[in-house]
């Protein structure tokens, strides 16, 4: 037999669960624990006390002369039907009220038994008893107790499978142990401490005349918030500098770097738990099943009890058809625990009926109200965090079922369902972290000697980083919640930003700054929709970097319709995947000067656009996997330089077009595929260098020779076996490069070029280098590496600027040279070059 608290642990739940017990569920769990100890006690009395007595009935009344009728004659037993008797099993001493007396019995002076003479012995007694207990009592006497019981076990378990199915089970756990977290969060309290700070700024403003200031102006709260930093492009009215309150406010507390970490890993979990919960209403659907089943359960057991308390009676005739064994038909016999088992009957009704009604009222809550939404307006309306999101299905069940215990549990949860409260520790976390003194030590010069700062991966900008008022770049990269503050007005010579992948956002002060000082200004980002709204508005902007993905088929416009109004822009840098140059970039014409694609292996189609910036001096195409120079760019007359590096370009037949601009200085067609430069090459006269390098060339035409004004020429790494004599042409020649290519000889004539500075003949097949090669006396840069040489000529010694970590031969080499030679070119050197290099 198994204890009351063995069965009544099927009852029992976490006590974490509690508070997903409303009140019904409560009451049920001590409904059910009653009920259990009333069928525990009922059947507890039936294993130990429930018997019938049974006697028989006889058929005549022969020896009635005999015998006497006493009070306890088999007649009067049948009598008292109403009494409950606790006895035990019939006893020897019973068994003299109904036979007759022994006639020794007068002998020794005892009276004469009396009663109706049945001759049945005690076995017989007990036989007809337990057959009668089993022929003529009704089966709900026998089993009440075990069916109460059984029916009160499904009640238990019904009331809480929920907490028990696992895949409920694990969802509830998490989301009372998250619950527990929040609320007992220090960020929590600091939160709701903060709400009612800007709730009584708010108060004593309403007292000191507030109605008479703008409408806007009343939604303070919100837009002051350390998260609320949304583009200044749809707060443009809005005085960020005038709201000295809402500034304030953040000057309450300050968690310590642990309580911080610990309310950003609930964020996380928040966040994490309520992706994964409001897929799903099984909770939901599993608390109304299980709740329509304990209905069910009701009705049918005060249906089926109710129609049986009146089958419980004390008396009952009982004809087992044993006539054979004990020569009677019929008997009559008492049920000593029927007016006990009809008590607890009715008793057990009683607490079905209540339990039922409390089933009712739980299906009514139900189904009274959507309980797969929920609604924090009233945690909106009484706090600053007016971003919080309504939450369906599981999640929202769960919340109503807390507010149904403490509804400041779900107060305080919403804390962490708000990007603004987010945003607010981060900023906070961040701030203490990064202090004005960190952020110092980061500071560094780059190589154009500017003071830079370069921040990554933090969650926001730290307020610190605008108290560097000397700092002259700031990079923002990979942050997220980037906010631009007024206080950067302070940075008097900052005049140059970058965004990588960083959606920054600006208050209106910060952008009125930012408009009137910024000169430079790059962005990378994934999609074109990252690029702020504000940077189109920059009217004193010099230069412009967009590093990202313009070519999208949901952008036909590229994105850049709003340049029209960067009207002091200079330079423009597109490094993305284009297919056209954009049509809009036209706006820029009357101002631009340098314009640059670089496209990443995309084969850029139409360049019709380039035709109207008439004013543009320098154009890059890299990697447009273009097959001939544009002909839109012959159209450019100002153009001084075109590179057109990393393309598939094989052959220049339109250089003859260049001609015609009469300023083109520079001509870089590196990284191609070109095989032969044409004759034509000569007419553009104007060419001051002229990059080459990394084609297919084999030989150079003689009319190269003839631009007379080329002072750079990049022929390196090629297939080129002779330079031809006409390069003694080339007076103005101050670069040569030739390294990598197949040449054997080196001609006298090069050493005409009495300007050289940079000679680079490394990895040929020389075998000889000239002796004139001490007329290049303004040389400072050999290279001879990678040669068949097998000594320097001593002349070397008269190129007086040449010094040993610029001359790049091997050592041994070097070494053959005479000592005055190798001290000459070793020696240290102060001389300032008066030409300049």
């Amino acid at each position: 037999m198994f204890t009351l608290t063995e069965v009544a642990s099927l009852n029992d739940i976490q006590p974490t669960y509690r508070i997903l017990k409303p009140w019904w569920d409560v009451f049920m769990d001590y409904l059910g624990i009653v009920m259990l100890m009333v069928a525990i006690f009922a059947g507890t009395m039936q294993l130990t006390k429930d018997q019938v007595v049974c006697l028989p009935v006889l058929d005549s009344w022969q020896d009635s002369s005999t015998t006497q009728r006493p009070p306890g004659t088999a007649s009067g037993i049948g009598t008292g039907g109403n009494q409950v008797t606790l006895t035990a099993a019939p006893t020897s001493k019973d068994q003299p009220e109904r036979v007759v007396p022994f006639p020794h019995s007068a002998a020794i002076g005892q009276p004469q038994p009396t009663g109706v003479k049945t001759n049945l012995d005690f076995q017989q007694y007990v036989f007809v008893n337990q057959m009668c207990y089993h022929v003529a009592l009704p089966w709900y006497s026998k089993y009440f107790p075990y069916l109460a019981l059984i029916h009160t076990i499904v009640l238990m378990v019904s009331s809480n499978f929920w907490f028990k199915y696992p895949k409920t089970s694990s969802k509830i756990e998490h989301f009372v142990s998250i619950l527990g977290k929040c609320f007992e969060s220090p960020w929590t309290t600091k939160a709701l401490s903060e709400t009612a700070c800007e709730d009584s700024e708010e108060n004593k403003q309403r007292l000191t005349g507030a109605p008479s200031l703008p409408k806007h102006f009343s939604t303070s709260s919100e837009e002051g918030s350390p998260n609320q930093s949304t583009p200044m492009l749809a707060k443009s009215s809005v005085k960020f500098s005038t709201e000295k309150p809402v500034i304030e406010v953040p000057s309450m507390t300050i968690l310590d770097k642990k309580d911080g970490e610990q309310a950003k890993a609930l964020f996380e979990k928040v966040r994490k738990f309520r992706a994964h919960v409001e897929d799903s209403d099984l909770i939901y659907k599993l608390y109304v099943a299980q709740t329509v089943i304990k209905t069910f359960k009701f009705i049918l057991i005060l249906c089926y009890t109710s129609t049986f308390v009146a089958s419980i009676q004390f008396d009952h005739d009982c004809e087992p058809n044993i006539k054979h064994l004990t020569g009677y038909i019929k008997f009559k016999c008492t049920h000593n625990m029927a007016f006990m088992l009809k008590k607890l009957l009715i008793s057990y009704i009683a607490l079905i009926c209540v339990y039922g009604l409390v089933c009712i009222h739980t299906l009514f809550w139900l189904f009274r109200r959507p309980l797969k939404e929920y609604s924090f307006e009233k945690v909106r309306e009484e706090s600053s965090f007016s971003d919080i999101p309504d939450v369906k299905n599981d999640f929202a069940f769960l919340l109503h079922m807390v507010d149904q215990y403490d509804q400041l549990y779900s107060k305080r949860f919403g804390v962490f369902l708000s990007e603004v409260s987010e945003n607010k520790l981060r900023e906070i976390s961040l701030n203490h972290e990064w202090t004005f003194e960190k952020l110092r030590q980061h500071v560094t010069r780059n190589l154009q000697d500017k003071l830079e700062l370069h921040l990554f991966m933090l969650s926001g900008v730290p307020d610190a980083v605008f108290e560097l008022t000397d700092l002259e770049i700031l990079k923002l990269e990979l942050i997220p919640e980037a906010r631009i503050t007024a206080k950067i007005s302070q940075m008097i010579n900052l005049q140059e930003l970058h965004f990588y992948h960083c959606p920054a956002k600006v208050e209106q002060t910060a952008f009125s700054f930012l408009r009137d000082h910024l000169r430079c200004l790059h962005v990378k980002f994934t999609d074109v929709a990252e690029i702020p709204t504000w940077v189109y508005l920059l009217k004193n902007l010099r230069e412009l970097y967009l590093v990202g993905n313009l070519n999208s088929e949901n952008n036909k416009m590229i994105g850049l319709e709003s340049l029209r109004d960067l009207r002091h822009l200079k330079v423009l840098h597109l490094k993305s995947n284009l297919t056209k140059v954009p049509t809009n970039i036209t706006d820029l014409a009357p101002h631009l000067v340098k314009l640059v694609v670089h496209n990443d292996g995309t084969k850029l189609l139409v360049l019709n656009s380039l035709k109207k910036m008439m004013n543009l001096s320098d154009l890059e195409l890299h990697n447009c996997e273009l097959e001939r120079i544009p002909h839109a760019i012959f159209s450019l007359t100002n153009l001084q330089e075109l590179d057109l590096k990393s393309n598939n370009i094989r052959t220049i037949e339109e250089v003859i077009s260049f001609q015609h601009l009469k300023r083109l200085t520079c001509l870089k067609l590196w990284h191609n595929k070109i095989i032969t430069i044409p004759l034509s090459i000569s007419h553009v006269k104007n060419l001051e260098s002229l990059y080459l390098s990394h084609n297919k060339l084999e030989s150079l035409p003689a009319p190269l020779f003839n631009l007379l004004k080329l002072r750079y020429l990049d022929l390196s790494h090629n297939s080129i076996v002779v330079i031809p004599l006409e390069i003694g042409f080339l007076q103005n020649l101050q670069h040569f490069a030739i390294t990598g290519n197949k040449v054997e000889v080196v001609p006298k004539q090069l050493f005409k070029c009495t300007k050289l500075r940079t000679l680079c003949l490394g990895h040929n097949c020389i075998s000889s280098l000239p002796e004139k090669i001490g007329q290049l006396v303004q040389l400072t840069h050999l290279e001879l590496k990678g040669n068949c040489l097998d000594r320097l000529p001593v002349q070397l010694g008269q190129c007086r600027l040449l010094r040993r970590n610029c001359l790049v031969v091997e050592d041994h080499l070097f070494d053959s040279l005479p000592s005055e030679v190798k001290e000459s070119i070793n020696q240290e050197t102060n001389v300032t070059f008066a030409n300049g290099i």
